[in-house]
């Protein structure tokens, strides 16, 4: 009994630890987000400071501008600058697979009323998480709190749970009003992540182009150009990679195979489908005996 408490503390530690380089991380990376800068100087900064202060990327430094909602991330040698956008920051790190998960909005564009709702929108979440609440408790909260401000909550983005090496678990926690949901319970770890739009709340995929990529299942190939990217996507086991991680003069080529043999999932950046503007606002909380613990605040 006394190894179990023990392994949960140490498990815990390792979220907390996650949790407070990703601060640390995320304050200085948002002092970069000016106009004129490059966004793929601020990606890489995060990926290499998180390292260099204990950590490991658990998915790629995502900047997403605008309408784009997630799952954007600068390409290898991109030259995008800054301009006056709506910029969501969405930062993870992991300490020995343990995750830490958290979004923030930069505006540059001049809306600060869709900032002001995504961000009252996980206050309000977290305010309500504890045991015996249901998600889709949650989700209300977040709904009404988006609403009060005349704009919509992506209705079909939510937040997610949050487990060894796994960024996207159980349980799912809605953007809405949902009937029932599922019941936190003590030690529950997951992300909250309202998203605020003045468009429709709806978001699809944009094109079939993608610079992040996810290892789905292992399955021996046989060309060695691809046996080559497949050995250095293994390091990253479950967790979202970009591309721009990986070295190989068949790159492309070698991508292509392994989406087509299922061995990678692909994730393009996703659009609001009205082409409305997004603010995003995201911690990671754990259940407490009677409350949460935010990791990421």
């Amino acid at each position: 009994m006394t190894d179990n408490v023990n392994n949960k503390q140490e498990i815990l530690e390792k979220y907390r630890e996650a949790g407070r380089i990703l601060k640390i991380v995320r304050a200085e990376a948002v002092e970069m987000v000016r106009v004129g800068n490059s966004l793929l100087n601020v990606a890489e900064f995060v990926e290499s400071r998180t390292i260099a202060l204990g950590g490991r990327p658990a998915f790629p430094c995502n900047i997403s501008r605008n309408d784009e909602a997630a799952h954007a991330t600068p390409k290898a040698g991109g030259s995008d600058v800054f301009e006056k956008d709506m910029v969501k920051l969405d930062l993870g790190v992991h300490v020995d697979g343990y995750i830490a998960d958290s979004a923030v909005t930069v505006d540059l564009s001049g809306n600060p009323d869709i900032l002001k709702a995504a961000e009252e929108a996980l206050a309000a979440a977290i305010e309500l998480a504890r045991p015996g609440i249901s998600t889709g408790k949650i989700g209300a909260a977040i709904e009404d709190s988006i609403r009060s401000y005349g704009l919509s909550p992506i209705m079909n983005l939510t937040g997610h749970g949050l487990s060894q090496y796994e960024a996207h678990d159980e349980p799912s926690v809605p953007n809405k009003r949902v009937e029932g949901g599922i019941i936190l319970r003590e030690g529950d770890v997951f992300a909250i992540e309202p998203f605020a739009t003045d468009g429709e709340g709806l978001i699809h995929e944009g094109g079939s182009w993608a610079e992040i990529y996810s290892l789905t299942r292992k399955k021996p190939v046989r060309m060695p150009a691809v046996r080559n990217v497949l050995k250095q996507v293994e390091e990253y086991r479950k967790l979202p990679f970009a591309k721009r991680w990986l070295e190989s003069d068949k790159l492309e080529f070698a991508l292509i195979q392994l989406e087509r043999a299922g061995i990678l999932h692909s994730y393009p950046v996703l659009l609001e489908s009205a082409g409305g503007l997004v603010a995003q606002a995201e911690h990671t909380i754990i259940i407490t005996q009677d409350g949460c613990e935010v990791t990421t605040k």
